[in-house]
């Protein structure tokens, strides 16, 4: 089923507001919850912040509203703000902070992976790439904490959906951010799919550096809390690097647009796909809701800008992403792309041995890891309750580990603790022995 979004009327504002008990809704059980209506729910509470954000941005900064316009915008704002708390809060209390975390990461995997292949712009699509693969390491990293810290079973989490074994390593993610900044698309030419898609991915990443901010935290454990900071800290230079792909010239009226598009789009393909028919009955309601908005914001454009709003977000509904399983693609960008960098130039991307030994990104990496990478150190602590890092991947891939871990290693500003291609294989070595013991015992 497709439908022009504009063409629907949606519930007007004046009927959108809901009590407590509406708003506050039970939460799914996390025992037997879909790993998908969790990646959900956790994409649509990003979506949310990012537009209630928008609202506040769009009314300090835009002048030429008047009183009515000035009025409307506010009331959509408590009304998004309503809807950001029943996303989130569909989150259980039962569910720890790793659990989530290891949530948040599914959503980035195979969010962006769904996104890469779905996008028409080339420049773009490689981009989501290049970040699919630092998002797939975070997932490693955390699920070794996981399991050391609550005895949590990764594969618990992500239900075989999504592979769990070592990416394009955690300590170089960490760059000089003017070199993360790519180049924007031009709003003229660009496809309504492209400015969905990206918009989709930097609600969800800006998401994820703010869930890391406010929970990251709660543990004791030191080099947890450190793990937490590092990845929070390449997240933000994810946010800095999905935003740099919009076009700056965009007015604040195309941009409210859009936002009010992308959560028309990412409701409606929620609604769709959700399993869970409490749930759905959530994302059902929250897109009529937002068609509203998408009307009163369409009618703003027409009346400040005498623009038609189909020449922006086209006449159908776009899907931002379908949450299914992208073990496939995931592993050939992983065993293609592991080694990519961001080039010197901040636009391009290279492999590690064609960077210059100048570059701005070695003296960053250099100093935040020159004691030691806490998401390297993940591997150390477990190897001391496993013999090696927790995995979760099809054979094929995890044959393959050692050498993707030896191909995503650079030769320079490496940290003192990595744990290196042959001291992962002894560890992998030492367990099958154990393993094996362990059956003839049996």
């Amino acid at each position: 089923m497709t439908f022009n979004p504009l063409e629907e009327k949606g519930i007007p504002l004046e009927k959108q507001l809901r009590n407590w008990h509406q708003i506050v809704a039970k939460p799914y059980k996390k025992q037997k919850v879909d790993c998908y209506t969790r990646t959900r729910q956790i994409l649509m509470n990003g979506i949310e912040v990012e537009s209630w954000g928008f609202k506040h941005q769009f009314n300090r900064f835009v002048s030429s509203l008047d009183k009515e316009d000035k009025e409307t915008i506010s009331r959509i704002g408590r009304i998004e703000n309503q809807q950001q708390m029943t996303c989130n809060w569909l989150c259980p209390a039962d569910q720890t902070v790793l659990e989530t975390t290891l949530g948040y990461e599914q959503v980035a995997v195979d969010l962006t992976a769904w996104l890469a292949q779905n996008e028409p712009d080339e420049y773009v699509k490689e981009t989501f790439n290049f970040g699919l693969l630092e998002d797939f390491d975070h997932l490693y990293r955390y699920s070794q904490f996981a399991y050391m810290q609550e005895g949590i079973e990764p594969l618990d989490i992500v239900q075989g959906k999504t592979d769990i074994i070592v990416g394009r390593p955690t300590q170089h993610h960490h760059n000089c951010n003017a070199l993360r900044l790519r180049n924007s698309y031009d709003k003229k030419t660009t496809s309504p799919q492209t400015k969905v898609n990206i918009l989709t991915v930097l609600s969800g990443e800006q998401q994820t550096h703010n869930f890391y901010a406010e929970h990251g935290f709660m543990y004791g454990d030191h080099i947890l809390r450190e793990t937490y900071a590092e990845i929070k800290d390449v997240e933000e230079e994810h946010v800095t690097m999905y935003e740099s792909l919009i076009d700056p010239s965009e007015t604040m009226f195309e941009k409210a647009l859009l936002h009010e598009f992308t959560e028309v789009c990412n409701y409606y393909t929620c609604y769709e796909d959700e399993t869970d028919e409490e749930i759905k009955k959530y994302w059902e309601i929250f897109l009529d809701i937002e068609l509203g908005h998408l009307q009163l914001i369409a009618k703003m454009l027409k009346k400040y800008e005498k623009r038609d709003p189909e020449e922006i977000i086209g006449s159908e509904i776009i899907i931002p992403c379908r949450f299914k399983s992208q073990r496939t693609y995931v592993q050939k960008i992983l065993e293609k792309e592991v080694n990519k960098r961001l080039a010197p130039d901040g636009k391009y991307y290279k492999n590690y041995d064609e960077i210059p030994q100048d570059w701005a990104s070695y003296e960053v990496q250099k100093k935040v890891s020159e004691i030691s990478a806490p998401s390297e150190n993940c591997i150390h602590l477990v190897k001391t309750y496993h013999d090696r890092d927790i995995i979760s991947a099809s054979k094929e891939l995890e044959d393959k580990e050692v050498e993707i871990l030896g191909n995503g290693l650079q030769k320079i500003a490496i940290a003192n603790n990595t744990v290196k291609p042959d001291e992962l294989q002894k560890m992998i070595d030492k367990h099958e022995k154990r393993e094996s013991q362990k059956k003839i015992i049996m």
